[in-house]
């Protein structure tokens, strides 16, 4: 008869485990990118995943608030698990204002939660990995944005990604011209177009504008650069004419690609694409999203924008803002299905293996001076069958065995193997595999 008391092992529908080799692929990459991060002069703070509701309530979208972790905790304190770390960013810098220089270039990297629908890349708890200005309204914060963008994603061995940029004044100012009042909506409608198509958003749109216009504002919001950025924005330029709205977000476009045409980046890795919405409610200018060139259909792995006026709920002083999030999950899964992803199950390089237990202390010594030595190193704690710690060392993924046997133990040398290429070396001395090993 079935044991009742037992408690079957299960974790909740869009909340996920990490086994070691992919935890540790993980790891790789936020020290990557934290080191990208840190070379533009971004520094790391820390803010906590449970908030005061009253501060993230209202600053995401509508579909955002349905998906929020809500609740009161012990003390009667409506909260909030944080849906972003933007939000708790304006929360930070308006409560340690005086602590902070602007303009102030901070990077977060922690995980967030929302009760959406879990699917490929994409579940309730994930981990964002943040960098923004706060404090500037300069257009070249929102060009090093693309660089660092552009960086993060060259450090991982990403060679095909497209960062497409917008301006939401370009949606604004296409609302205005075409007299749509419901500029939300009418955002939240075009950022559909890759899930239902021209065909469902051109019926969604039938409530916003004139059906006699759908067909003409179709063919504007879905214009995307296939040219050279100059070509393209003269060949719109015409619009500027439209309305005050559209020539700020086109001027700004301009002179944020007059900052990036001379970097040595592969210029055509950024282009403009007017359907670029964000759902967002807070972002106010140059809003982008990042693809992946083989896996389109995963959706953006980094996205971001300027934010003009996040702090006002927080702060009389108005303070403008511009950054980008890594979505860390989606990219993982998406190197994964690339192949890109590199993955062992230990950090430790080298593994000692005994063949008896009267060698672990001379074992656990060559180890110590190994890692002093800068070769992480793991001791079998066992003095089993060889094939046994072999098969060990190769399923984690080791470089190296040391091997002791009794010749090895008097001697005090080492037999080396070489786990990838199965070269195996004996009687070498301390130094001797030591300098092997660090080649």
């Amino acid at each position: 008869m079935a044991d009742t008391s037992l408690i079957v092992p299960r974790t909740l529908s869009g909340f996920r485990d990490r086994l070691p080799k992919e935890a540790m692929a993980k790891e790789k990459l936020l020290q990557k990118l934290s080191s990208v991060f840190e070379s533009f002069g971004f520094a790391p703070i820390e803010t906590p995943h449970l908030e005061y509701a009253d501060i993230l309530v209202k600053h995401g979208s509508d579909e955002i608030q349905k998906e929020l972790y809500r609740f009161k905790d012990h003390g009667g304190r409506d909260v909030v698990l944080r849906f972003d770390q933007t939000v708790p960013l304006a929360r930070f810098i308006s409560q340690y204002r005086n602590e902070l220089d602007l303009p102030f270039k901070r990077f977060a990297i922690g995980n967030v939660f929302r009760g959406e629908r879990a699917q490929r890349g994409r579940y309730r708890e994930f981990t964002q990995c943040d960098f923004d200005f706060i404090g500037s309204d300069s257009i070249a914060c929102d060009a090093e944005i693309i660089q660092v963008i552009y960086a993060s994603l060259a450090t991982l061995n990403i060679d095909e990604f497209t960062i497409w940029v917008n301006h939401r004044s370009i949606l604004n100012g296409i609302c205005k011209h075409f007299g749509i009042t419901e500029i939300e909506r009418f955002l939240r409608t075009i950022d559909k177009l890759e899930k239902i198509g021209q065909e469902g958003v051109a019926k969604e749109l039938e409530e916003l504008v004139d059906s006699s216009k759908i067909s003409e504002v179709l063919g504007i919001i879905t214009m995307r650069q296939t040219i050279a950025i100059d070509e393209f924005l003269d060949s719109v330029a015409y619009m500027k004419a439209w309305n005050d709205e559209l020539k700020k977000g086109l001027e700004e476009l301009e002179e944020m690609f007059s900052i990036i045409k001379d970097l040595e980046m592969d210029q055509s890795r950024c282009r403009v694409d007017f359907s670029i919405a964000r759902g967002l409610g807070y972002y106010t200018g140059i809003v982008y999203e990042t693809t992946l060139n083989r896996l389109k259909n995963i959706g953006s792995v980094c996205s971001g924008g300027r934010y003009d006026n996040l702090t006002k709920s927080f702060s009389k002083e108005s303070l403008s803002g511009v950054g980008a999030s890594i979505g860390l999950d989606r990219l993982l899964a998406a190197l994964e299905e690339l192949g890109l992803l590199q993955g062992r199950s230990t950090s430790a390089r080298a593994l000692i293996a005994c063949m008896d237990s009267s060698y672990l202390g001379f074992a656990h010594k060559v180890a110590e001076s190994l890692r002093r030595s800068g070769i992480y190193t793991e001791v079998y704690p066992e003095a089993q069958k060889l094939k046994k710690q072999l098969t060990y060392a190769n399923n984690k993924g080791h470089e190296y065995c040391l091997i002791i046997g009794e010749n090895e133990f008097l001697s005090h040398t080492f037999t080396l193997k070489n786990m990838t290429t199965g070269m195996q070396l004996e009687s070498l001395s301390f130094l001797r595999a030591l300098e092997i090993m660090k080649e």
